[in-house]
């Protein structure tokens, strides 16, 4: 049993924890505070002044994914910090040390998918505040209304001697401030047609644990000859607000800023890609719950799209084990292309291989794309990035075109693919499409690709790769050209690949396109 200490004006009380209706979280004892101002003896009487609690408390390992620590929050209050720390023992090799994860809910409560959110920072600060005209960055700022409250504690690892902690809340009481109402950026950038345009759409700021402002990285985005990317910290919507000002026309070139969250589970991450500015998606659930599919609608029904993020990533609780029975594309790569990389792209291309065993093809299949993932310098922006064939600059033309697998990614701007297959009667399919011959028509596949020196092209089918070309001039240029039929090959798709530094592994990904399938 887990047990915790409440230190303040009125002394010290020990409290045992007890479960809640909801799985694996616990609610610790409730801390008060007096109902006005005047009522503190740690404040200045009627001058609103700061009222302050502190809680300790100890938990074991094993402990749940959420405690949550309520506390009584009376009228009259216009702002609440929360501060907190936690011990970081030297643990043996291989064994996982402390990390505490923190956020807060207002005083509609912490049911699952409810209205209480109002933050997060995961482990990315020590504190946070809360009142009606601003908010640390990861929490959304409004009126702090008279009711209970929740701390929400997450223990992601807990070291063998247990995770020490102490949370310090602080209410300053008076009048609040005056809210500021959230402007959004447009969904639609303006005079642009039917072409392919190109984005990073996994990108964290400092509103959960990255360390670069909008305005930096939207620089950044310019810079890397992005015409698109999506807003995805973890666990909350609060950086929505402050995009708009980064969008529309620029000396450097129109950027449409796409909204929304990665989620982030115990058992994997999820983008969601292009929802409704203000949308939240829950995340505190494991595969196990059974959970993921209401979630999953729900960020359908905003009009986002869901990306499982890295899905072989070794970091604790990155991998995906929700499956990918609900997912519109899948994130193959992920930042500096890696091992890990390379067993989503196997994984995937065995997707691929399954759609067509059961008769989907290009009617139902999951396309792939890559994003950075970029954090904090140096992690460079658009280092993947996903290229869309789009009808126009907007949300909803982005998403179709990623949904429909319309896209190839490349490591940089330097790349550009040009992919086709083409059937005897000059029959044509581009990437994500469908070539309609016979099984025996002869069908000629063609890549072109510029801005890869050195590099080699690999046709993989559902029988593997089945033509390699020769090593790409220093130009970087070049046309490779190779013939099948639909019962050789079901679908081919193409790779770009550097040179292997040495065995028979390849080299890692310049480019790689969503297949083309063949076949009636």
């Amino acid at each position: 049993m887990c047990e915790d200490d409440h230190s303040g004006d009125h002394g010290v009380g020990r409290r045992a924890l007890f479960v809640t209706g909801a799985a694996a979280a616990l609610t610790l004892g409730s801390v008060s505070f007096p109902s006005e101002a005047a009522d503190a003896a740690d404040g200045p009487s009627g001058s609103g002044g700061p009222v302050t609690r502190t809680v300790r408390g100890t938990l074991p390992t094993g402990s749940p994914d959420f405690v949550y620590l309520p506390v009584d929050v009376p009228s009259g209050v216009r702002e609440i910090k929360v501060a907190y720390t936690y011990e970081r023992p030297t643990v043996p090799a291989g064994t996982a040390g402390n990390a505490l994860d923190i956020g807060i809910f207002d005083q509609h409560g912490t049911e699952l998918g409810g209205r209480g959110f109002r933050g997060w920072s995961g482990g990315a600060r020590t504190e946070f505040f809360i009142r009606a005209d601003d908010a640390t960055p990861g929490y959304v700022p409004g009126p702090v209304r008279e009711g209970t409250w929740h701390i929400a504690l997450g223990p992601y690892t807990v070291a063998p001697q247990g995770l020490a902690y102490e949370v310090t809340v602080t209410l300053t009481y008076g009048e609040p401030g005056e809210a500021v109402k959230p402007v959004y950026p447009p969904s639609r950038a303006k005079g642009r047609g039917r072409a392919w345009y190109r984005g990073d759409c996994h990108l964290h700021s400092w509103y959960s644990d990255g360390r670069r402002t909008p305005a930096e990285i939207a620089a950044l985005a310019r810079a890397a000859g992005l015409d698109f990317i999506n807003s995805s910290d973890h666990n909350t919507h609060s950086a929505h607000a402050h995009w708009a000002d980064q969008a529309g026309p620029h000396p450097d070139g129109e950027l449409l800023i796409l909204l929304g969250e990665e989620v982030t589970t115990r058992n994997g991450h999820v983008v969601a890609l292009g929802t409704d500015p203000g949308t939240f998606v829950d995340w505190r659930y494991r595969a196990r719950d059974n959970r993921f599919g209401k979630y999953a609608r729900r960020i359908r029904q905003a009009g986002g799209l869901v990306v499982p993020a890295h899905p072989h990533a070794t970091c604790v609780g990155c991998n995906w084990k929700f499956g990918f029975g609900e997912a519109d594309a899948v994130e193959v790569w992920n930042g500096a292309y890696g091992p890990d990389d390379e067993v989503s792209l196997a994984d995937w291309d065995s997707m691929l291989v399954a759609s067509v065993r059961e008769g989907r093809g290009s009617r139902d299949w999951i396309p792939a794309m890559g994003n950075s993932d970029a954090h904090r310098d140096p992690d460079p922006v658009g280092t993947p990035q996903t290229v869309v064939l789009a009808d126009e600059l907007s949300r909803e033309a982005i998403q179709e075109g990623i949904r429909a697998g319309r896209s190839y990614v490349a490591e940089s701007k330097a790349v550009s693919l040009s992919f086709s297959a083409t059937g005897p009667k000059g029959e044509h399919a581009g990437i994500g499409g469908r070539l309609r011959v016979d099984g025996d028509d002869p069908v000629t596949v063609r890549l072109e690709v510029s801005g890869a020196p050195r590099c080699t092209v690999r046709f993989v089918t559902d029988q593997g790769v089945l033509h390699t070309s020769a090593v790409l001039p220093v130009a970087g240029s070049g046309t490779v050209e190779w013939r099948t039929t639909a019962q050789y090959a079901a679908y081919v798709r193409a790779e770009v690949r550097h040179e292997a530094a040495a065995g028979p592994l390849p080299g890692a990904l310049a480019a790689f396109t969503n297949p083309i399938f063949l076949g009636r």
